[in-house]
């Protein structure tokens, strides 16, 4: 594979200003890493408006220094690999798992790397200021035509799922890591909280490939709600959060049990209640996970959690060994990811496409930048 010695990359110079078409050095993977050609990478709808408030939403978690070239989750091939790697090679189709750790403090040399102080995403944000080692060791993200990533990111995709579906993983892992941590599989029945955005419809689809036997949906759009039925019409029950109680709809699916776990997937600007009626609908020893980081202190009552033998995890993103499962999922046929309706743009549009200009259909709306 013929590689330029220089690139094209998007880059931020000020918070909240547009990114900037520019050539850049072609950089080169150590020993340990990847050299990847960026064919698809994911973004956050409406990205431009998250990073023009970042320092008034999220002042604990720091940005890359500036200027810094953007994005979470590239798929591409792999273009060169350090000569110490050695179980993947040149052309290989990957996605790259962004989190980043130090890899040698006692959480990372455990395989807990999530729970590594250095903690960050590559081409995103990190969790605390020492992520900012994290940046320097690898400071480019996928919002450029080549990256280098550690070899222990990699997650190799199969033929039969496409560079934009890979590209978004990131939302699909962050709920699949959720279902793994409640153990979810057959005879269980789950609660989703806002299943039809772009978390909870991954909560869907990975929770009916691990046997699930019936999930039960809250949002606000019933033809959104709707179409998410459809996916599984015997085993996934919806309701809208405008027609009532979300315990009350949980506990008549139940038999007045309650669920088994309960996945919340709302974002910052989600209703209190709302989540609070998902934890009141668990069973005696069901299990909680928030992934949509509802914002601000809400009022939990931790004496009933304690008597009812429940459990609250917060989970952030999801692992690389995650990723190779879900992406072998796909590949087995257990996961069918042709729902996911992609607009995809050049680089030379990522303002445009980043600004949210497109026309959202919920979840099943997948955007994308190929380089």
């Amino acid at each position: 594979m013929t590689i330029a010695t220089t690139m094209t990359a998007a880059r931020m110079h000020t918070v909240g200003g547009e990114l900037k078409i520019e050539s850049l050095p072609t950089p080169n993977p150590g020993d340990m890493d990847v050299l990847v050609r960026v064919k698809a990478c994911g973004i956050v709808p409406n990205l431009g408006n998250i990073l023009a408030n970042w320092t008034t939403w999220f002042p604990q978690n720091p940005l890359p220094p500036l200027p810094a070239v953007f994005g979470l989750d590239p798929a591409g091939e792999i273009a060169a690999v350090g000569r110490q790697v050695h179980g993947l090679k040149v052309g290989d189709r990957v996605y790259v798992n962004p989190g980043r750790s130090c890899g040698s403090c006692r959480h990372c040399r455990r395989g807990d790397s999530i729970a590594c102080k250095h903690y960050g995403f590559q081409g995103y944000f990190g969790f605390s200021e020492h992520a900012l080692q994290t940046f320097a060791d690898y400071p480019i993200g996928g919002l450029s035509e080549y990256m280098v990533a550690p070899a222990s990111a990699i997650v190799t995709i199969p033929d039969n799922m496409a560079f934009d579906q890979a590209a978004r993983l990131g939302y699909l892992g962050t709920a699949y890591s959720a279902l793994k941590k409640v153990n979810s599989g057959p005879g269980d029945t789950i609660l989703i909280n806002g299943i039809s955005g772009t978390l909870g419809i991954g909560a869907a689809i990975f929770g009916l490939a691990r046997g699930v036997s019936k999930i039960l949906g809250t949002g606000r759009d019933k033809a959104l709600l709707a179409e998410i039925k459809a996916l599984a019409p015997s085993r996934i029950e919806v309701f809208s959060i405008d027609d009532g109680s979300v315990t009350d709809f949980a506990l008549q699916h139940t038999d007045d049990e309650g669920v088994d776990a309960f996945i919340d997937c709302l974002g910052p600007g989600g209703q209190h209640e709302t989540f609070l009626q998902g934890l009141r609908s668990l069973r005696r020893g069901g299990i909680a996970v928030d992934i949509g980081a509802i914002a601000g202190p809400v009022q939990i009552d931790v004496h009933w959690l304690m008597d009812h033998n429940q459990r609250l995890y917060g989970s952030a993103w999801f692992t690389t060994q995650e990723g190779q499962e879900m992406a072998d999922m796909v590949a087995s046929g257990l996961v069918d990811l042709s729902l996911l309706e992609t607009q995809s743009y050049p680089l030379s549009e990522v303002n445009a496409a980043i600004s949210g200009i497109a026309q959202r259909h919920g979840g099943f709306s997948n955007y994308v930048i190929c380089p």
